[in-house]
């Protein structure tokens, strides 16, 4: 509840119309009396007009009602500043900061509240500290003429080192955009730099004395020269900023309606009431047409309804519009990432790609990175898909058997791959068969590595079919890794214990291994040596004492069969071949 009052009050008072913006506020505390919210911006729309004492009470309430909420405190601090009640103003910013101790806004007022209170500083310079305060930086931001600079770092650092040294102010007077900011946080006469150093009262509006318009009267001074504590002037009130012509007034206030109606079609949006949240956003658009938020809102609209030739339309004058405005480049990316999305849908796969691209020059994010490769990796995944032939496949693999048995192996790697390509494993129940024929040409070659990756996918495609290990193994005995050939060896003779050609290979392998590790062509003096180091390796003096490895050793020079039956284990084949190396036992 409430919803329409708050957007409607946000763009009175983002107009600098607070009078409306309160009449809105009021009108949604009706509907939502618990609504802390509405409270603090009408809080702030009091404070803008001065009204203090208004802006006090809604500030209490905001606390009253979310006490734990540190936006309420910095309300509650500005309203009191605005009375000139320091003590109490630095309390309600210390009880924020308590809450949210990294609040720079809350640091910002209670610094401002320490330094009015203290007069600004010493000197000439008393009570002129505070004028860039709160309701100063609120006007600045209300302003079109001004709020951009408040987003420039070196104009913060100007403001804030007036705000602590106000003797610095001629420093800053040749500055165009500190004499705009006067002319619109003070309605100041702006003088030049010579000019205000040879009359700094006249910069003030004059006067200078006591009830001048200028500002407090000087402070009194000791014999010794130093200024009492200032004493807080009493209010006054400040000059106006220079009036809006009728054209700015007549902007001013299309883009608040403008943008009311977007906040209207925001929430019908969130409510999924899309036929009301196009008719808010178009409304936007007639009122003005200089925020390509609202084309891009209405995008996302035809998107949920999946018109996504509307979609894109919408997308394209964002990104038109965006352009001529020279809009920020993250909108202009939103708008094309969106079209991309509309593209994706509509299948339109490859626009779509280019779509993303485009969207990523403008502005990087990993959003539309990650919308870039999934359209990617479906797009490969098409093609792949366009590609699919059985026929064909079955008609490379035969041209691949043909060029094998004739040892023309090359010509065999090319058949076996496009044989893949046009049956790949979801319509190829035999794709298997094809890997472990390249492996086999691969090994032909001497080209072991792609020859051993083609072995493994095969494996993994099927691991039932005991020609992958065949090869696996095979290739691994070539590449001289015989501890891994042995482990595939084992694993084919799970899958068919009786395969020959998998016995020969493990014993083909065994008696490798202990030609290249079982010390072969050593004398027996070193041999000897080596076994004695070797025993006074703390594993082997494990593996030894172990009851079971001392079993498995037995059955070595007594039961041929089950020590066979031994090494297919893993964790038994490891520790043999620790001893193998060792010089201690010897295979075969």
């Amino acid at each position: 509840m409430g919803d329409e009052h708050k957007a409607k009050g946000n763009a009175a008072f983002a107009a600098g119309d607070f009078e409306a913006a309160i009449e809105h506020f009021s009108a949604g505390i009706a509907e939502a009396p618990e609504s802390h919210v509405l409270y603090s911006n009408r809080s702030a729309c009091k404070a803008s007009l001065k009204d203090y004492d208004g802006a006090l009470e809604d500030a209490k309430k905001v606390v009253e009602i979310k006490p734990d909420w540190p936006k309420g405190y910095s309300r509650l601090g500005g309203a009191l500043a605005g009375l000139q009640q320091w003590d109490e103003a630095k309390a309600a910013y210390e009880k924020g900061l308590s809450i949210d101790p990294e609040n720079q806004g809350l640091k910002q007022g209670l610094a401002e509240a320490e330094t009015a209170q203290s007069g600004g500083g010493n000197g000439g310079g008393a009570g002129l500290g505070g004028m860039f305060g709160p309701q100063f930086m609120a006007k600045l931001a209300m302003d079109s003429r001004t709020r951009g600079f408040l987003a420039q770092p070196d104009f913060q650092a100007m403001l804030r080192d007036l705000s602590s040294n106000p003797n610095s102010l001629s420093k800053y007077m040749n500055d165009p955009r500190f004499q705009t900011a006067l002319s619109v946080g003070m309605g100041m006469n702006i003088m030049t730099g010579d000019q205000f150093a040879a009359d700094p009262d006249a910069a003030m509006g004059g006067g200078g004395g006591p009830g001048g318009a200028g500002g407090a009267a000087p402070p009194s001074s000791t014999s010794n020269g130093s200024s009492d504590r200032a004493t807080p002037p009493p209010k006054q009130s400040e000059p106006e900023a220079e009036p809006m012509s009728q054209e700015e007034q007549a902007t001013a206030k299309q883009k608040a309606d403008a943008q009311a109606e977007k906040e209207l079609g925001n929430a019908a949006y969130k409510k999924k009431d899309f036929e009301a949240a196009l008719q808010h956003y178009g409304k936007a658009l007639e009122l003005y047409d200089g925020d390509i938020s609202f084309l891009t809102n209405r995008a996302a609209v035809h998107f949920e309804m999946a018109d996504y030739d509307a979609t894109i339309k919408d997308c394209e004058a964002a990104v038109e519009r965006g352009r001529e405005l020279r809009a920020d480049f993250k909108m202009v990316a939103r708008a094309l990432t969106r079209k991309g999305n509309a593209l994706v849908k509509k299948g339109d796969l490859p626009a779509a790609i280019a779509t993303y691209n485009k969207a990523l020059t403008e502005h990087r994010n990993a959003d539309t990175l990650a919308r870039l490769q999934a359209a990617e990796k479906a797009l490969k995944q098409q093609q792949e898909d366009a590609y699919v032939d059985m026929d064909k496949s079955n008609e490379e693999k035969e041209l691949g058997n043909a060029d094998f048995k004739a040892g023309r192996f090359p010509e065999a790697v090319k058949h076996y791959t496009e044989a893949m390509k046009r049956g790949p494993a979801r319509v190829n129940p035999e794709l298997h068969k094809l890997y472990s024929n390249r492996a086999a040409c691969y090994h032909k070659l001497g080209a072991f590595p792609e020859g051993l990756k083609d072995a493994e996918e095969c494996i993994k495609l099927e691991p039932t079919f005991v020609k992958g290990y065949i090869r696996k193994g095979g290739l691994e005995f070539v590449m001289k890794d015989y501890d891994a050939a042995l482990v595939t060896y084992g694993q084919g003779l799970k899958v068919e214990p009786d395969n020959q050609e998998l016995k020969d290979g493990e014993r083909r392998t065994i008696f490798a291994l202990n030609q290249s590790l079982g010390g072969e062509g050593m004398t027996d003096e070193e041999r000897k040596l080596k076994q004695q180091k070797a025993m006074a390796d703390p594993e082997i003096q494990q593996i030894l004492t172990d009851p079971i490895m001392r079993q498995v050793l037995d059955d070595f020079s007594q039961d041929p069969a089950a020590a066979q039956r031994h090494l297919k284990q893993p964790e038994i084949m490891a520790k043999i071949q620790k001893l193998v190396k060792a010089g201690i036992v010897k295979l075969g």
